[in-house]
């Protein structure tokens, strides 16, 4: 039984309820050797770049490569890893990369800023869902309004990423706290529920990509993973309630989530609406090359990609009003410079 009862209006419109004032400020997008900022025209580009980003982000990120590469002339090289552990390889492993790109924009805000770089723009957004097999356990009963009750049975196994290097991870744990928090006056389980869906879920990987093989496999019954990758891997899925899915970018919504908490070796994480961010770290070997990708993915070219891949992009992408000097001409030309983005702290 797939539960496919679409989510992505109900995104986009959280997202453009967000972003209220940013509309208008959008640019032409253009850019070539000199969209580097601080960079004089003249100087030349490099003919190569490097990537750490998200697992999650790999889809959109391997479909946007080839059409970049052709447009800019460049060869794109791309590590894909939790968020978490991508951010430490520019913060703790002395490793230079042109981009980041991770799935909590806090990542960049708290952890790169300001030694490891001097701006972020946020540019997309998603949702948690369950997916899982035909086959699966309890897949015959499973719906939007009973999923916590099948994934509580006994010999259920959820699979999750590892909270501790990936977003993704710490995510899924947040879902499953959310369910059994009081929410306009409701909750979705009690605590004896949760604790059932607790003792289910194990770790098998870091990264959340990894986790759909293993569902195939048959090693894990049901995962807990972003809504792009259901809704593009052909698999059932179910969508979840938006008081759970960490969707919805509006205050109501951020209070209720900043209710979930999760501890981790990597740091303790508290639950908010779900937003990507993209920087230039300072490190960066080819800055302009990192401006051109951060650019690409605020015009239609980029934007049609995430959407095709299951994404909600924001449009135009946000970039922090505090920084907003500090950010190349060429990203400002596709960007709007807030405070703030609904709820989220820039």
């Amino acid at each position: 039984m797939t539960e496919h009862r679409t989510r992505r209006a109900f995104l986009a419109s959280s997202v453009t309820a967000a972003a209220l004032g940013l509309a208008g400020c959008t640019g032409d997008g253009g850019s070539d050797g000199g969209g580097d900022s601080g960079t004089p025209t003249s100087t030349p580009m490099s003919d190569s770049m490097t990537i750490f980003h998200a697992g999650s982000l790999a889809p959109p990120f391997s479909a946007a490569e080839p059409q970049f590469e052709d447009e800019f002339g460049v060869d794109v090289t791309r590590e894909a890893q939790g968020s978490v552990a991508s951010t430490q390889k520019i913060t703790q492993q002395g490793r230079s990369a042109d981009v980041l790109g991770v799935s909590d924009f806090r990542l960049i805000r708290n952890r790169v800023l300001p030694e490891y770089g001097d701006w972020y723009a946020i540019f997309t957004t998603n949702s948690m869902s369950i997916q899982y097999r035909e086959d699966s356990p309890g897949a015959d009963d499973i719906s939007a309004d009973n999923w916590w009750e099948v994934l509580s049975r006994d010999g259920i196994t959820i699979g999750h990423s590892d909270p501790a290097v990936d977003p993704g991870g710490y995510r899924a744990v947040m879902t499953l706290q959310l369910g059994a928090e009081e929410f306009q006056g409701e909750r979705l389980y009690d605590e004896g529920t949760l604790d059932a869906l607790m003792s289910n879920t194990t770790v098998p990987t870091g990264t959340e990509t990894n986790l759909e093989g293993q569902l195939e496999s048959g090693e894990l019954d049901y995962v807990l993973y972003y809504q792009s990758i259901s809704a593009t891997s052909g698999l059932p899925y179910v969508d979840l309630q938006p008081e759970v899915d960490l969707s919805q970018a509006t205050n109501e919504y951020a209070q209720h989530y900043a209710k979930a908490e999760v501890e981790t070796d990597s740091g303790t994480f508290t639950g908010a609406p779900i937003a990507y961010g993209l920087t230039v770290p300072s490190v960066a070997e080819a800055p302009g090359r990192g401006a051109q990708w951060v650019e690409y993915f605020g015009t239609e070219p980029g934007r049609a990609i995430l959407e095709e891949q299951g994404l909600v992009p924001v449009d135009p992408i946000v970039v922090p009003a505090s920084s907003e000097d500090a950010v190349p001409d060429n990203v400002m030309g596709v960007a709007s410079a807030q405070s703030s983005l609904g709820p989220l702290e820039l």
